[in-house]
């Protein structure tokens, strides 16, 4: 049996393809392009991604079953009868839609928006996304007067293109803002709220089943990125947790058949996976900017090469009252502030640019130690925390986490747990359990006092407080 993963994230799409004795390799890797036609919109080309992922499940030869990672929240049109795309791939990143939201909060909707979707107003989600294409694109709007328009995430488009089935997955429905989290299905009062045709949107399935064939090879899961990688960490039980270090990093904790709603804290309710019928519900909590902080400061020309970021000859940036808060896109959870701006404190005229890729990745520790932080008051959130992602390989980020949370971190040697998550669900549409990778992981414990840790936290959250007074 060989199962094939497709990862379509936010800069690449990936394909694995794992069999049962527990080999698993990325077949191929392509790149795709952003773009940023006003500040702060951010767009992907809806046929460079299909295509892409065409060309990534041609490399894999013969498999048994397909299963598909998506972005979450990126989200587009397209004709119902052509397939054409009617307006670009909106990405989760973009902000377009602040003015509509703030509008929308101050008339005291986000209580709905809490209630129903489990979701804060922001414009991180699809619902105001869609609504601004039905409202702004004159080729989306004849498509909904003539009943040929079809709105969806990037998954609903990728299955009705490949397979011809017009169809989402709950986890990735969940990310809308439009979908009830107690039915699983979508909320007419949240369609309505921002201006969705319910009429439009995809019909919500479990993760695990039927999503049609790509040739003759059944699509047996489709799920968010993010939940794929909860579960390729091998998180199953109640408190399990893990962070993904990508583009954003987001931390996603199981609280098993519970939503714990915790609006208040900046956490998001939401669905880790739904199989045969049985939900298993998570808390969320995002960073805006983890590995694009990296990669800015990569432009600046901070650092050339990402080995440089493997150690520091220098004590934390952090010790030494130097703080970077990468709120280059705003700061998501705890505080939901789309306003506030990226912010050094503490430079002087001997800073130097490994001091400054030193606070860079502090910076991205500490605001998840922010969102773990907000978990702990919610569940018993497990004290060896599994990591993944391109930060993921620097020893001395893993270890300044480590320290900085007092916890256990675990990283792994076999690092694309994404899509093994995603083809471990696959494999249980086809009825097998996939073998897990060798296990290759490295412990880092913290090697400083809580006293310490506690006093850069409290150095963090007044640059954090710095950043949003700052307009």
């Amino acid at each position: 049996m060989r199962i094939a993963a497709i990862d379509q994230g936010t800069t690449s799409t990936r394909v694995m393809v794992v069999d049962q004795n527990g080999s698993a390799d990325i077949q191929l890797s392509l790149r795709h392009q952003q773009h940023h036609p006003h500040p702060g919109w951010v767009e992907h080309d809806p046929l460079e991604l299909l295509n892409n992922i065409q060309r990534c499940l041609e490399s894999t030869g013969r498999v048994d079953a397909i299963g598909i990672a998506n972005q979450g929240e990126s989200c587009l049109a397209w004709d119902a009868k052509t397939g054409e795309p009617l307006s670009p791939v909106i990405v989760w990143q973009d902000n377009r839609t602040t003015a509509e939201i703030t509008k929308l909060r101050s008339a005291g909707r986000e209580a709905l928006t809490l209630e129903r979707a489990g979701l804060p107003l922001d414009p991180y989600f699809s619902a105001s996304k869609l609504a601004w294409i039905v409202q702004h694109l004159p080729a989306a709007k004849s498509a909904l007067n003539a009943g040929r328009l079809r709105l969806g995430t990037t998954d609903a488009y990728f299955l009705d293109r490949l397979t011809g089935v017009f169809a989402t997955d709950v986890t990735t429905a969940s990310r809308t803002s439009l979908m009830n989290l107690s039915t699983g299905q979508w909320d007419s009062d949240l369609c309505e709220l921002f201006g969705v045709p319910m009429e439009s949107l995809p019909e919500i399935r479990d993760t695990v089943g039927n999503f049609g064939e790509i040739g003759v090879t059944p699509v047996t899961a489709s799920i968010v990125d993010q939940q794929a990688s909860l579960y390729g960490h091998g998180c199953r039980s109640e408190g399990d947790a893990k962070i993904t270090f990508g583009t954003g990093a987001f931390a996603l904790a199981l609280t098993g058949d519970q939503i714990i709603r915790a609006p208040d804290k900046g956490l998001l309710a939401t669905i880790a996976w739904k199989i045969n019928g049985k939900a298993t519900y998570a808390m969320d909590g995002g960073v805006y900017d983890a590995s694009a902080a990296v990669e800015w400061a990569g432009r600046l020309g901070l650092f050339s090469d990402f080995s440089q970021l493997a150690a520091f000859d220098e004590p934390p940036a952090i010790s030494r009252q130097l703080a970077f808060v990468p709120a280059l896109s705003g700061l998501a959870c705890p505080h939901w502030d789309r306003s506030a701006a990226a912010l050094w404190v503490g430079m002087n005229g001997s800073t130097t640019r490994q001091d400054m890729c030193q606070a860079v990745l502090e910076g991205v520790a500490l605001r998840s130690v922010e969102v773990i932080t907000a978990m702990d008051g919610f569940l018993t959130v497990t004290d060896r925390l599994s990591i993944d992602g391109g930060l993921a390989r620097s020893p001395y980020f893993a270890q300044f986490l480590a320290d900085a949370l007092q916890r256990c971190i675990v990283t792994q040697r076999f690092d694309e747990l994404t899509s093994f998550g995603c083809a471990a669900l696959a494999a249980q549409g086809m009825g097998i359990e996939l073998t897990p990778p060798r296990d290759t992981r490295t412990q880092f414990r913290p090697k400083v006092s809580a006293a310490q840790a506690l006093e850069w936290r409290n150095t963090f959250a007044e640059a954090v407080k710095r950043c949003r007074d700052w307009r």
